[in-house]
């Protein structure tokens, strides 16, 4: 058994037929984790794979996939909103589809090391690059209560922000909150008995995003990929909650002029209209089917949307 047998990437099937990959065309996986979209899209085909990811830690599956796959297959540790520099810089030009998996992998999370998971007595952390000189521990114990409110409440949409930011305050004054664990129970102090999700989870995700400027990459990185992938390629978004899928649904009505009103009472001009770079393929998100989420329970929450560009 290799060192990729383990991992099982979300909504793959959907994945790969939104992506149709085809000898000699060459495919961009912007999030590689532990590489399951990139082997699976050079298994499908005779095709060419450039992956892309922020987290060494992934060094070690990249090169699984390279002594597999020869020149088939290329790694770059970058975020995904340098692929349009990394591709001008390296004269690559011709992508025929990108796929993206957002969010934290699954890799990282039960990596209890990194910081990421709520019952973890590691320090908290939750960096993708470790290179990223701002960590889950500063904020937590140097950010101000105003500040940790409206992390939490906008990117973890958590209705208890501003009691959760004060007890955070008030438990730092007596010493600082170093786990990840520490952290969690705080935030499960406000809801009592049994909860199918974790408690804690949208504050950790509230403070994941903001670590890692989660949702600016999405942003930069869909409005770079009209650049670099051609007429006919394929974006494939794999989203894990709404603020993300609300991204990427709104970024793709945009582009395919889906978003602009009409009124037959004032026509607009074909010359006033927006020039449309894309055609949506998926009329609403792909969910996982039942039988994925049995087996996969961390697919429940997974999104997929799919468009072609014009």
């Amino acid at each position: 058994m290799d060192n990729l047998a383990f991992h099982n990437p979300v909504l793959l099937k959907e994945v790969l037929q939104h992506m149709n990959c085809c000898d000699q065309q060459t495919y961009i996986d912007a999030t590689f984790g532990a590489g399951g979209y990139s082997r699976a899209m050079l298994e499908a085909a005779n095709c060419n794979v450039i992956a892309f990811d922020r987290d060494a830690n992934v060094l070690k599956f990249a090169n699984n996939l390279q002594q597999k796959f020869g020149e088939r297959f290329r790694f770059f540790n970058n975020k995904f909103s340098q692929i349009d520099e990394v591709l001008k810089q390296n004269q690559i030009d011709g992508i025929d589809g990108v796929v993206y998996d957002l969010g934290v992998s699954s890799m990282q999370l039960d990596d209890k090391s990194r910081g990421f998971s709520f019952d973890s007595d590691a320090r908290l952390d939750m960096r993708m690059d470790q290179e990223n000189p701002l960590s889950a521990f500063e904020v937590v114990n140097e950010f101000d209560q105003n500040q940790l409110t409206q992390i939490i409440k906008d990117f973890g949409e958590e209705r208890k922000a501003k009691l959760i930011a004060a007890k955070i305050i008030q438990q730092r004054s007596k010493q600082e909150i170093v786990s990840c664990k520490e952290l969690a129970d705080i935030v499960r102090s406000f809801y009592k008995g049994y909860h199918k999700i974790d408690p804690a989870t949208k504050t950790f995700q509230a403070i994941r995003i903001f670590v890692n400027r989660e949702l600016e990459e999405i942003k930069d990185s869909l409005q770079q990929s009209l650049s670099f992938v051609h007429s006919g390629g394929k974006i494939v978004v794999v989203s894990f909650h709404s603020l993300e899928d609300g991204l990427v649904k709104a970024f793709f009505k945009k582009e395919s002029g889906d978003d602009v009103s009409y009124s037959r009472y004032q026509p607009i001009a074909i010359d006033d209209c927006q020039k449309k770079n894309l055609k949506i393929l998926t009329k609403s998100a792909v969910k996982p089917s039942d039988e994925e989420i049995r087996n996969n329970s961390r697919s429940r929450s997974s999104r997929l949307r799919a468009a072609i560009k014009l």
